[in-house]
């Protein structure tokens, strides 16, 4: 097979676009090849790597011509860490871009070329941004190193500064790496499944200042444990929750099932707008406490709620959104398929002396048909699916019963235009489209769509 390209062939391109991941895209007579670490508009000489049927793969050997935007990285492991994808692009020419994909997904993908996606809302200050940090540790050549995966491989970049995650997170990585062989304490080896200290999570809440510090052990017994507890202390008096989870298993999975508590209490508390969260080590919660605000107040924008409406909020998770929308609606149902999450979702509702609340376990596409087989009629639906985006049987579940206004809380474009289609075909209409950048410097965005029913298809 002939391609216009060969493997090892050195040439001259120009970049014509980003990937959903960040890498550059240049075309050779037509043939997509991806450059990571290049910029649109950029004219660079590149060496092939590996050539495809539909596409290859290059190196960046030599900008020629760099990009007007490009801007110089300030963390030192960029871009070798997996973490962020665009340090090396302006914040202000991230945001145009992120706005550009999700347009082009509207286009090639849900088919709405005319349906609005507006610019894209950013932070005045896209740094230390985010609430959580889960740190991995390994030994290599006798000297304990922590940081963050290298992208695409377990292979951690060492480092002691992360200039998207907390202070907190960085004093703690940075004391745990230096103090951990003087208190023989061993590190974890995926490959040998032997050691003992696998992660290092932090979180903190954004209002309160609370942290949590959670420390991923391969066993129940942790020698020097106390002492391991003092140090977290004196490096960071703010703390106020110390856990311990054991993973007994040999598996990549960050987290095991069982949760001790070694210090304070087993939660922290924070606020998003007047509302309190509890937080555990295991709450899903989400990452950018500054931006969440402002994809939470989209939302409820979208929902324009006038106090008379029974809403249902799909994956709710720890009632999050659903305590949000509350404030305003009439009542809301929130459903979400992991029951932990439920038990968080109800007590955060009494937290807020939240009364208009019902939270269930189950899967969506169950319990939402079950809550009409009693006799509720929703008004607005809520949705905030994980990245595969909504499950086809919940797709199906609302073209059955049909609300009036669907909020899509999307982390993933291109499933979300997948999921409008559908919805589309069904009868709704996508208003507008809101993108908000949740995660600064990555290739990531989120985004928030306003569905309207507006006539019910033939079946």
């Amino acid at each position: 097979m002939s391609f216009a390209v060969n493997k090892n062939e050195k040439i001259r391109v120009t970049i014509e676009d980003l990937t959903h991941d960040g890498a550059g895209v240049a075309k050779v007579e037509g043939y997509p090849l991806f450059i990571q670490g290049t910029l649109p508009g950029e004219t660079v000489d590149i060496h092939v790597l590996k050539t495809l049927k539909k596409y290859g793969f290059a190196k960046l050997l030599n900008i020629v011509e760099p990009s007007s935007s490009r801007v110089t990285p300030p963390c030192h492991v960029f871009p070798t860490c997996g973490g962020c994808q665009l340090q090396h692009l302006s914040y202000e020419s991230q945001l145009i871009q992120k706005r550009k994909s999700v347009r082009d997904v509207m286009d090639r993908i849900a088919k709405l070329p005319d349906v609005p996606v507006h610019e894209v809302k950013g932070m005045d200050d896209p740094w230390r941004y985010r609430n959580k940090s889960q740190i991995p540790f390994d030994t290599e050549n006798d000297r304990v190193i922590t940081g963050f995966y290298k992208a695409r491989t377990h292979h951690i970049v060492d480092t002691d500064v992360c200039l998207i995650q907390t202070k907190e997170a960085d004093e703690l990585m940075t004391m745990l790496k230096y103090k951990l062989q003087q208190l023989g304490i061993e590190t974890y080896d995926e490959h040998t499944h032997k050691g003992m200290l696998r992660h290092l999570i932090v979180r903190k809440a954004r209002q309160t200042g609370q942290v949590m510090v959670v420390l991923v052990t391969r066993h129940r017994k942790f020698p020097q444990k106390d002492a391991v507890v003092e140090l977290i202390q004196q490096q960071l008096p703010n703390v106020t929750s110390i856990m311990q989870n054991v993973n007994t298993a040999n598996t990549n999975v960050i987290m095991g099932n069982e949760m001790i508590t070694l210090y304070g209490a087993d939660v922290i508390i924070d606020r998003i707008g007047d509302t309190e969260f509890e937080i555990s080590a295991r709450s899903f919660y989400q990452i950018n406490p500054v931006q969440t605000e402002v994809l939470y107040q989209q939302a409820l924008d979208y929902a324009n709620l006038t106090g008379n409406e029974t809403v249902v909020d799909a994956y709710c998770g720890i009632g999050t959104i659903s305590l949000f929308l509350a404030k305003q609606a009439k009542e809301v149902y929130g459903v979400e398929i992991v029951p932990q999450a439920i038990e968080d979702a109800k007590r955060n509702a009494e937290l807020n002396n939240i009364t208009n609340t019902r939270f269930e376990a189950g899967p969506a596409e169950e319990i939402i048909p079950k809550w009409y087989a009693q006799g509720k009629q929703f008004d607005v639906l809520v949705v905030d699916p994980p990245r595969k985006g909504c499950d086809e049987k919940l797709l199906e579940t609302i073209l059955t019963y049909k609300p009036k206004k669907i909020v899509y809380v999307s982390c993933n474009p291109g499933t979300l235009a997948r999921d409008l289609r559908i919805l589309e075909d069904g009868g709704y209409r996508t208003k507008e489209v809101q993108p908000v950048d949740m995660f600064p410097h990555s290739s990531h965005v989120e985004c928030v769509a306003w569905l309207e029913l507006t006539y019910v298809a033939q079946q």
